[in-house]
């Protein structure tokens, strides 16, 4: 299906929240260290409800870590320092969609490395950024949508 990577992420709740949307999507769930949080914390449990023990994410040590493993070409970042709208990118199966921390999101020089694939969710200019879980669900879901041909007879 898809992957969904969060770079650093700091709030338990969040990473929860997209854990419980892993599990129900069958994306599979990276986390790029350092975390600001522990996986052990009750807060991430709670936000995933009882699908946190179906999830079984991999956990990178580092971005470069993951970078070396990972086709870059596949790579989407999603950032509000971006002017292609996620709607306007064509996901395949299988491609990386790559969120950052809540605080500070995902480094330039990163997204530097894929500079085409830097997707936005669009917005009014009354607020500055949506909640990480909710723009994870908003691209995971379009993703879906776009191959849905694909997957619609699969066991998903």
């Amino acid at each position: 299906m898809f992957n969904i990577v969060l770079y650093n992420p700091q709030i338990p709740y969040n990473t929860g929240a997209i854990g419980r949307l892993c599990v129900n999507t069958n994306a599979k769930l990276h986390l790029i260290k350092p975390l600001g949080f522990s996986l052990a914390q009750k807060e991430i449990k709670r936000a995933g409800l009882d699908y946190w023990h179906k999830l079984n994410p991999t956990i990178w040590e580092s971005h470069e870590e993951f970078f070396n493993q990972v086709d870059i070409a596949r790579c989407f970042f999603a950032t509000t320092k971006a002017q292609k709208p996620y709607f306007q990118a064509q996901f395949n199966l299988n491609d990386y969609i790559i969120f950052g921390s809540e605080t500070s999101g995902i480094p330039l020089e990163i997204m530097q490395k894929n500079a085409q694939n830097m997707i936005t969710i669009p917005m009014s200019q009354n607020g500055r950024s949506l909640n990480l879980a909710i723009s994870a669900g908003i691209v995971l879901y379009e993703g879906i949508r776009q191959n849905y041909n694909i997957i619609k007879d699969m066991r998903w």
